[in-house]
């Protein structure tokens, strides 16, 4: 399994162009159905709404000020989204649409140079219908940017080791200059701790890698600087040294070795993350790496060396890390879709599939299972009605895929047909994407009060009135759906002096203020009108005559 000479493959063009069409089906129907998730969306989706406001693509800000917690690569390109389709859901969860296509068409083009043409569709369908691929390419976050850059640097460093082609190599670099522009270092690491495992796993197995002389780590170092060094150079010039000692110090190195708002997990936090994100595939990961466990001695069995290395390096660097999320670990989606994919295009060849059909009856079982469990849930709790909204829309996508997997098996069953298994599972899980985004998405709407009580803050508002939020959460969703500054009176917010916040309510002219109903506020001597109410939170209207 080698590049050498496959770009005159044409099975890499074609398994490229099944890989962008299902991305696309996964993505972009329904992309801007709903308002934007709190918090990350909306904080993400803000700070590319005041690029455009205070036309300032150099220092992101966030509610008016200066924000350095993430590089600007994805907020450069929702800004851009945004000026030619209006700021809305879709314009800035467009750029991971576009990336998640990207993602699938180009592993579908390494698969198809790497395998047969049939390994390569089944790894490219794989990837674009796992439910995390799927779900970080409909946010507007900057992962699939990153999952994206990560992708292209992994295959194109382990092209240039095998080949001794330089252009390889430095294609690798600029992948991951970018993704260092997208999400810092991580884009830079990540790869070279794959990529360094491999290259020593490979030497001692079959000696066939070919190290980068000076001039190749010269031609990476010039990229990276290239791409890289004028943005943290004019950020630096803007706004000081200490913004890039924030991004790369406190945001960076610190979000690994401690956990940045209370986002922490055990060490096993990512285990249930894989089989849940690699869903519906999750029951063919086991057989799939004893079939590449086969292969791990063998010389020619570099290409799985490869994918184990990089399912296993980031699961056990991310496992480490003090702050823990689930799209962090999306970067291993490629990995285990090529193992899966190799293990299928073998099974379809095999005259005794019993093994496999057996690892397929667990989807069926495991879905029965879920939904019997949820159902005697929703009784013995006895949930509300919006929560029963949803829960009815689980049992649809729960029964859309279970008729997949059903299909599946029965596909699998017979010689003649088995090829067709994995496109009857895949074809359900784009169909859970389509119930997910045009019927669950709007039920969840009733669970997001912030974007209702700031459209009633917007038709009350006028010039010189102050916004505020006290005791709930959705900060962040205030200040996109109204526009800054919006003052968070409960936080310790060390930017804003004490007196301003207390002074918020008081001496304004007028206050808006969203809040919780269970919470018991003073009028402060002034005239309070309740605008409006959504869920538990409800909005108030402070005017009349100041306080003391």
């Amino acid at each position: 399994m080698s590049f050498a000479g496959a770009s005159r493959r044409p099975s890499s063009w074609r398994a490229a162009l099944v890989g962008a069409i299902v991305a696309a089906l996964a993505t972009l129907p329904g992309l801007g159905v709903g308002t934007l998730w709190d918090n990350s969306e909306t904080v993400y989706g803000e700070v590319a709404r005041e690029i455009l406001l205070y036309g300032d693509p150099i220092v992101m800000h966030l509610n008016a000020r200066p924000w350095f917690v993430q590089p600007p690569l994805y907020f450069w390109i929702a800004a851009f989204s945004a000026k030619l389709f209006g700021v809305s859901a879709f314009s800035l969860r467009l750029p991971s649409a576009l990336a998640t296509i990207g993602m699938g068409a180009f592993v579908g083009l390494c698969a198809g140079r790497l395998v047969s043409l049939r390994a390569a569709v089944f790894c490219s369908v794989i990837l674009s219908t796992t439910l995390m691929q799927a779900v970080v390419g409909r946010l507007a976050i900057m992962d699939a940017l990153l999952n994206l850059a990560v992708t292209v640097t992994v295959f194109g460093a382990f092209a240039a080791l095998r080949t001794g082609r330089a252009l390889y190599w430095y294609g690798a670099s600029i992948a991951a200059g970018f993704g260092v522009l997208a999400k810092g270092p991580v884009a830079l690491v990540v790869p070279v701790l794959i990529i360094g495992a491999w290259a020593f796993w490979e030497r001692r197995s079959a000696g066939s890698v070919r190290m980068p002389v000076l001039r190749w780590w010269l031609g990476a170092l010039l990229c990276l600087e290239l791409i890289d060094l004028p943005w943290a150079t004019l950020v630096a010039r803007a706004a000081g040294p200490h913004a890039l000692a924030v991004l790369l110090g406190h945001y960076t190195v610190g979000r690994y070795v401690g956990a940045i708002e209370n986002q922490t997990g055990p060490i096993w936090y990512y285990l249930p993350v894989v089989i849940l994100g690699f869903f519906p595939w999750s029951a063919f990961l086991v057989p799939a790496l004893v079939h590449a466990y086969r292969r791990l001695r063998e010389p020619q069995g570099s290409l799985q060396r490869l994918c184990v290395a990089w399912a296993i390096v980031p699961f056990v660097f991310f496992s480490f890390a003090q702050t823990k999320l689930p799209n962090y670990i999306a970067l291993v989606l490629p990995a285990l879709a090529l193992l899966v994919a190799i293990w299928f295009d073998d099974i379809v060849e095999q005259r005794d599939r019993r093994v496999a059909l057996a690892w397929a009856a667990l989807v069926p079982v495991t879905i029965g299972v879920l939904g019997i469990a949820i159902r005697l849930f929703s009784q013995s709790n006895r949930l509300s009605a919006d929560l029963h909204t949803i829960f009815g829309d689980l049992t649809w996508l729960g029964l859309t895929t279970l008729t997949g997997s059903i299909l599946c098996f029965v596909l699998l069953t017979r010689k003649r047909t088995a090829v067709f298994a994995p496109a009857a599972l895949a074809a359900a899980s784009l169909a859970s994407m389509f119930i997910i985004a045009f019927v669950a998405e709007p039920h969840a709407e009733v669970f997001k009060p912030i974007p209702k009580l700031a459209a009633a803050i917007d038709r009350e508002r006028r010039s010189g009135d102050v916004v505020t939020i006290w005791g709930v959460a959705g900060s962040y969703a205030l200040e996109f759906y109204t526009r800054p500054r919006v003052l968070q009176l409960n936080w310790r917010d060390f930017n804003l002096p004490r007196y301003e916040q207390s002074a918020a309510l008081c001496t304004a002219p007028r206050a808006f203020l969203v809040t919780s109903r269970k919470l018991s506020l003073p009028t402060y001597g002034r005239r309070r009108r309740e605008l409006a109410h959504e869920g538990g939170d409800v909005l108030y209207l402070y005017d009349g005559r100041p306080c003391g």
